[in-house]
């Protein structure tokens, strides 16, 4: 006994097949449909605008502390120098890369040098991914339109008689004996 399909009319057959499979199944995915996943991945401190400008020469270490937060860096072989790095990286967004240093002469503070900060929210419009806008449909509806939902009209029952409230009311607690 033979079979219709077997060996290489198999094989040749399956092949046929899962290519008419493939051609069909493109026609609806977009180009990111098998695109990996990239977890976002931040380091540092980020320092904004805001806290740059809140800093002055003359000020002591603690408060340039308690503005910026702790430095990134703070070598032992720099002790007059604080970095301030930061990177994001998150997909479908441009990465960033931020970085201001902090000078110091003994205790107080004497020079920033920094990168152009964003301010706090310019820094959370960047983080946004651009989303691509279709044309918003009109949303009108006639009267006509309206009526053809409404529900029918029912006649409203009468209400129901309600008893009168008791004049008196059983105790919450139990009596103590």
């Amino acid at each position: 006994m033979t079979f219709l399909f077997s060996g290489p009319r198999l094989a040749t057959l399956l092949l046929a097949l899962s290519l008419v499979g493939c051609s069909s199944f493109t026609g609806g995915l977009s180009r990111d449909a098998f695109k990996p996943f990239v977890p976002e991945v931040v380091q540092g401190n980020f320092v904004s605008n805001e806290q740059r400008q809140a800093l002055s020469p003359g000020m002591p270490r603690a408060q340039v502390r308690e503005i910026l937060g702790t430095p990134l860096i703070a070598s032992l072989f720099h002790a007059d120098r604080w970095d301030y790095a930061f990177s994001i990286q998150r997909q479908g967004v441009e990465p960033q890369n931020l970085s201001l240093t902090v000078h110091f002469k003994g205790d107080v503070l004497d020079r920033v040098v920094s990168d152009v900060l964003p301010s706090e929210a310019d820094f959370a419009n960047r983080l946004v991914r651009p989303q691509a806008r279709g044309k918003v449909p009109l949303l009108q509806a006639s009267e006509e339109d309206l009526r053809q939902f409404a529900p029918a009209a029912k006649p409203t029952p009468s209400p129901a008689p309600v008893a009168p409230l008791p004049g008196q009311y059983p105790p919450l607690e139990p009596p103590v004996r």
